[in-house]
């Protein structure tokens, strides 16, 4: 049974004033229907009247009206997607310090699954990605407290806090039969989303791992880092266990390597939420042979760069399924200092394809490992003979590449692909 709005009985308008903001009541979002804003559902309007009523009068102990109303709109956010949420003022602030790259806490990127609190990544060098945290970890409680009685928001801000205080976790694996606990001290997490190095010579390293606003101009300059020595023969671009986050920020890494052609658009309700955003002209590596290296990690933004890529066929999208968030939310200042984030479109690749629960699938499939070298029947060697001349040592800095590429198996196919391109390349020429 729906009524519109001005029907409704003075009991149920008062309770309308008090419950809901009087905005909406007032006059509908643009771009959507008069009819679907004005109309309300009476019967469950009285309902929800009665049990905030019930509440009041019966609950164990006493909640105060600003309580309830706080949780009535959580509740309502929460419901709808795992993404949206109801932001107090210091929850607000939280959000907005992390898209700038710095914030007190553990370092981790949280999402739900089945009503689970479960791990998306750890960022990289911070207390969570040290202590040994994985992708899917579902987390169990937070300083004793279930995380199934806790809202997403709620369980974040739980876990942030003063640098220098610890946090206990209850986690469980994938795998593992018993729950495991650790303990993790806070920091102040100045997150450098870009790191580089060079694998081999003229074969570069780029790790990005989240989008943040300066993530752009940081991925431009290591790339001219990489480039001193010598023009690039390929790059590695590791966009593993990259939770997201700055949508112009990943628009702008995807056209780092595109000249021309779509990145990402959106498609939602309103008008201003159905956006395109395409390559420019101008841009600093267009042509340099490249692999991006995805798993179950990547997300969000990570993800949209990764699908730009590879239906664009600028690159190989190499390793495993991403996780699948292909939503927009949109955060909203609200007039008491408070906040919502409110999922409003969701992404799709230059093809058409929706990234929401289906990810990005690689094109090439590599699971993570370790390369062993396999024990071979001895054989005789110039280090053998007697009197040999002996190598020089080489540099600290090549032997732990080398240990990284033994230890990283997607890191080192990814870097046999691009030599394998190169010579496919130059026999073609």
């Amino acid at each position: 049974m729906t009524l519109p709005a001005s029907t409704l009985p003075a009991p149920a308008k008062r309770m309308l004033a008090t419950l809901f903001p009087l905005a909406l009541l007032a006059a509908p979002l643009p771009g959507l229907a008069q009819s679907d804003a004005d109309a309300l559902p009476l019967e469950d309007i009285q309902t929800f009247a009665e049990v905030f009523e019930r509440i009041k009068r019966a609950y164990v102990e006493e909640v105060d009206d600003r309580s309830l109303l706080r949780n009535a709109m959580r509740g309502m956010l929460s419901e709808l997607d795992p993404h949206s949420a109801y932001l107090d003022a210091e929850e607000y602030q939280s959000l907005r310090e992390s898209t700038q790259g710095e914030f007190g806490g553990i370092g981790i990127e949280v999402g739900t699954e089945n009503n689970q609190l479960m791990v998306i990544t750890p960022i990289d060098d911070t207390p969570a990605s040290r202590a040994g945290l994985q992708s899917r970890d579902v987390i169990l409680s937070v300083e004793g407290t279930p995380t199934d009685s806790l809202s997403l928001q709620e369980a974040v801000t739980l876990m942030r806090g003063e640098p220098g205080t610890q946090l206990r976790l209850t986690i469980l694996r994938s795998g593992e039969e018993s729950p495991r606990e650790i303990t993790l001290t806070r920091e102040i997490i100045r997150s450098e989303s870009v790191k580089h190095e060079l694998l081999e010579p003229g074969y570069g390293y780029l790790r990005i791992s989240q989008f943040q606003s300066r993530t752009p101009e940081q991925a431009r300059r290591a790339l001219e880092r990489l480039a001193r020595e010598a023009p690039l023969e390929g790059l590695v671009l590791d966009l593993r266990n990259n939770p997201g986050g700055v949508l112009q920020a990943a628009v702008e890494v995807a056209d780092i390597f595109l000249d021309e052609g779509l990145i990402v658009y959106t498609e939602g309700r309103l008008s201003d939420t159905q956006m395109e955003f395409s390559a420019t002209p101008s841009t600093q590596a267009p042509d340099v042979p490249l692999v991006i290296l995805i798993n179950s990690g990547s997300a969000s933004a990570a993800e949209i760069v990764a699908g730009a890529l590879q239906d664009q066929r600028r690159g190989v999208v190499m390793g495993t399924d991403s996780f699948g968030k292909g939503s927009v939310q949109q955060v909203m200042p609200l007039e008491n200092g408070e906040g919502l984030k409110l999922t409003t479109a969701l992404y799709y690749t230059p093809n058409g394809r929706s990234i929401q629960a289906q990810g990005i699938e690689p094109d090439v499939e590599v699971v993570r490992g370790r390369l062993e070298v396999a024990e071979r029947s001895r054989e005789l060697r110039e280090a053998d003979l007697e009197g040999h001349l002996s190598a020089q040592q080489a540099p600290r800095d090549r032997q732990e590449t080398n240990q990284r590429l033994r230890d990283d198996y997607q890191l080192s196919e990814a870097l046999n692909l691009l030599k394998a391109l190169n010579v496919v390349d130059r026999r073609r020429r």
